[in-house]
């Protein structure tokens, strides 16, 4: 009996912080090939990864990514490692006085409609009939349930309806492709270019770089089953409420 070929791997976003992370745990690792960076500024990939181009704003971008992934037979995970705090006219809301019908749709746009739109031209092409991985890094702040804070009104809502993509997903999915897990990712406090003008120190306990991050994801990922699917976990692989 001939060992089954190993599926490939997708992260998109693999010019980030954690997205790079993964791409080079992955690389290290057997148990995909190929592995594929997506980005929209490029990446210098390890040995043996391919890169792809890819834009989440364009989403003829993402389909011609799905087609060239596709080529190489199905895939066993696709994580969605992008993400939006702040840039240029950006910055998490203090207050409802700050919010801008602008700013918002360009978080919305990243955030939400983005992930949605790898699901979309993606999920097909996951394997069917074997354990299979779509992931898009979340966050805590999207649980309606645990926010005793307030602000951050975009970026928490762009991660709240992020989850609810995931779940509906997860119960679409299970349909064709029953060992299927479909799951958001809260990957933590990581020292990266989004978190870096709201974090502590990155030298304090609870800060993970981004190798640390990579290594607490894939390790949630690893534990996860059917089960779990349509859920949303924490870099500790802790559920956290909607």
């Amino acid at each position: 009996m001939t060992a089954s070929r190993p599926t490939s791997a997708v992260v998109v976003g693999a010019s980030g912080g954690i997205g790079g992370a993964l791409i080079r745990a992955l690389a290290e690792g057997e148990a995909y090939a190929p592995i594929f960076a997506l980005s929209r500024s490029g990446s210098s990939p390890p040995q043996g990864v391919r890169s792809l181009p890819i834009d989440l704003s364009d989403e003829a971008t993402v389909a011609a990514a799905a087609a060239r992934v596709g080529e190489a037979g199905p895939v066993g995970l696709v994580i969605v490692a992008t993400g939006l705090l702040h840039q240029a006219g950006v910055s998490p809301e203090k207050s409802v006085r700050a919010l801008d019908p602008a700013a918002m749709a360009t978080v919305f746009a990243i955030n939400t409609i983005g992930p949605a739109l790898v699901a979309k031209h993606f999920v097909p092409l996951l394997a069917r009939r074997e354990r299979c991985v779509f992931a898009a890094l979340s966050a805590r702040v999207g649980s309606i349930g645990d926010n005793r804070l307030g602000g951050w009104y975009t970026y928490r809502a762009s991660k709240s309806a992020l989850n609810q993509i995931l779940r509906t997903l997860a119960i679409e999915v299970a349909r064709s492709r029953p060992e299927a897990i479909v799951v958001g990712l809260h990957p933590g406090t990581v020292a990266s270019d989004l978190s870096r003008p709201f974090r502590p120190d990155p030298t304090v306990d609870g800060v993970f770089s981004p190798e640390e991050s990579a290594a607490h994801l894939l390790r949630v990922l690893t534990g996860l089953g059917a089960d779990d699917t349509g859920g949303v976990f924490a870099w500790d692989g802790s559920p956290i409420t909607a």
